[in-house]
């Protein structure tokens, strides 16, 4: 099992913080790995949205379909797997610091069944790293 928490100060409103990083069609601007967004149902985000996206980790090709679970705007979005080779949950929350200072957190916990146990301490850091990188790309793109 994988779970891997980031956190991060973006100054910037949390309306703004928060629409921007709901928004799938953003994800390929700010997640390293991620490379293309597909909305799977219509917009606008709701609970049971799906979405598929194409990634690469670790060196391998990933396509997977994530379903929205839960949304509350402007404070939390979670979304799972709904198939695809790394069966995982990802939630994003956002709270305002102060009106012009937010902080968002991303996790991410799941099994890597495509992968080996005896990678799984080494999948968690790259995880981590990787999630401290999306991270400093949104508050870049977000800070300008």
């Amino acid at each position: 099992m994988v779970d891997v928490f980031t956190e991060i100060k973006i100054k910037c409103p949390l309306d703004r913080v928060s629409e921007y990083a709901a928004n799938p069609d953003n994800a390929p601007k700010w997640y390293v790995n991620i490379h293309t967004a597909e909305w799977k149902t219509q917009k606008p985000l709701t609970i049971g949205s799906r979405i598929a996206f194409k990634a690469k980790f670790l060196g391998r090709e990933l396509a997977y379909v994530y379903e929205i679970v839960e949304f509350i705007p402007g404070q939390k979005l979670v979304m799972r797997t709904a198939n695809g080779p790394f069966p995982m949950e990802t939630t994003y929350t956002w709270k305002a610091i102060d009106e012009y200072n937010t902080k968002m957190s991303l996790r991410n916990k799941g099994n890597p069944t495509g992968f080996s146990k005896f990678f799984t301490p080494f999948i968690s850091s790259m995880m981590k790293k990787a999630n401290n990188k999306d991270l400093l790309k949104i508050k870049d793109i977000l800070e300008k």
